[in-house]
């Protein structure tokens, strides 16, 4: 009984530190989700420059995305975590930097991407070093579980972030909460650099660093866009994440349009509390509509398909009311789609290329940011918001049929249920942690 215990309980611990730094990282980034948009505009930017910035933060997610995941695959999880946690938090304060200069745009340009080079270090090693420890430590559950309940976690912080950040922005001004993300950022800075470990995974430090980039690349091409059931779920990123970060950003304007008072920043932050009450939801839910069906792409289908056709409906709404239900729905339909996207990947790709494969998905994802945001943002400029959500709807909808092209593959983790641990001994697909005493870490 005790050899089944003891791994149960370092898989709860791996879980714990988990789920503390989406707690933290979720706090700091939703203080300004809230009121971003706005914060742009007010620094005298056009709605164009303003998802145009965005676009450059996405287009440093699409240019680091590939780098930072190798780094994560050959130097380790942990000092990828913590690089980005520090780049977040020094360009956090270069924005408001511009912000209170009144810069020019492409001075926003510039530290746009740079925050997006933050945010890579974190994509594909958080979900990496969560499933290597989690198979090293023998965890007996479904990644559904745990990626659902990581986004409850990361809604209550969202939640908890969005609406302190539009309240401290009305109270103070729009500058504050990057202040006090900034702030966040640096405590879970220290929190990650005392609880993370890698665990389940042994970076690549025999070769040198372009030798071991080149392996790594190769590889990861060879399990990513080679293998076709990744491959078509990959590309239906662009048109789901990539329409997202748009819809994202825009609802904050729209509702205070439909609301009538453009002062009111805290109706703004009311989109975020939304989003992050409908990711409790979904999180919630996810588990128990992935075993509704027996293949995970149903579920995927499902919840994007839900997704365009409730961004075609709020294209047509004047009520604001009305707004916030559809809004609603369309995050938990997201939200349900996130942890079992999540879990399916995860379950195709072999441990020693996930970080960079993951990377690679969040890649196309921005790149999708990058095309569709200043494309989205200028129809907005020209015909309102919604036209721009209408355009959002259609778009998220093409989608749809690479879903179906990896549903189409039969791959066994379309159909799988529990985590498979590691083989004892075994390098692959979770080797051996280097410092097996040292407590698991969860990022």
């Amino acid at each position: 009984m005790t050899a089944v215990a003891e791994p149960n309980r370092a898989a709860r611990r791996v879980q714990g530190v988990y789920y503390t730094l989406i707690l933290g990282n979720t706090v700091a980034a939703s203080f300004i989700w809230g009121i971003n948009t706005l914060f742009l505009l007010d620094a005298g930017l056009t709605n164009l420059e303003a998802f145009a910035a965005n676009a450059f933060f996405t287009a440093g997610m699409v240019i680091f995305e590939i780098p930072t995941g190798v780094v994560a695959d050959t130097v380790g999880r942990r000092a990828s975590y913590l690089l980005g946690t520090a780049t977040l938090a020094v360009t956090t304060v270069m924005y408001w930097l511009l912000w209170l200069w009144h810069s020019p745009f492409w001075a926003w340009a510039v530290v746009s991407v740079l925050l997006g080079l933050g945010f890579t270090f974190f994509s594909g090693a958080v979900d990496a070093w969560l499933v290597d420890a989690l198979r090293a430590t023998e965890y007996r559950g479904t990644l559904e579980a745990v990626f659902g309940r990581a986004q409850i976690v990361g809604g209550i912080a969202m939640f908890s972030g969005s609406v302190l950040g539009g309240v401290v922005a009305q109270l103070t001004d729009l500058g504050v909460p990057f202040l006090i993300r900034a702030g966040i950022l640096a405590v879970t800075l220290v929190v990650a650099a005392l609880l993370m470990r890698d665990l389940g995974f042994t970076p690549e430090r025999g070769a040198g660093p372009i030798r071991a980039t080149r392996n790594v690349l190769r590889a990861s091409l060879k399990y990513g866009l080679g293998d076709p059931p990744v491959r078509w779920l990959m590309l239906a990123s662009p048109f789901t994440a990539g329409v997202g970060i748009y819809v994202f950003y825009a609802l904050q304007p729209y509702l205070l349009e439909l609301w009538g008072d453009e002062g009111a920043y805290s109706i703004a932050g009311l989109a975020a509390a939304i989003l992050s009450a409908a990711s409790i939801v979904g999180g919630a839910i996810a588990p128990f509509v992935r075993r509704r069906f027996r293949k995970r792409t149903s579920a995927i289908l499902l919840a994007t398909i839900a997704s365009a056709v409730i961004l075609v409906a709020l294209a047509f709404t004047t009520n604001f009311w009305v707004a916030i239900v559809l809004l609603a729905g369309w995050g938990i339909a997201s939200s349900i789609d996130d942890p079992v996207h999540r879990a399916y990947l995860n379950d195709m790709i072999p441990s020693k290329q996930r970080a960079t494969v993951l990377s690679f998905d969040s890649l196309l994802g921005s790149a999708g940011g990058v095309v569709f945001q200043p494309i989205l943002g200028r129809s907005a400029d020209l015909g309102g918001y919604g036209a721009s959500l209408l355009w959002s709807g259609l778009i998220s909808a093409i989608a749809t049929p690479f879903v179906l092209l990896s549903r189409a593959q039969r791959s066994p983790a379309d159909t799988a249920n529990e985590v498979t641990p590691a083989p004892s001994g075994s390098a692959s697909p979770a080797s051996s942690s280097t410092d097996a005493a040292t407590p698991p870490s969860a990022d």
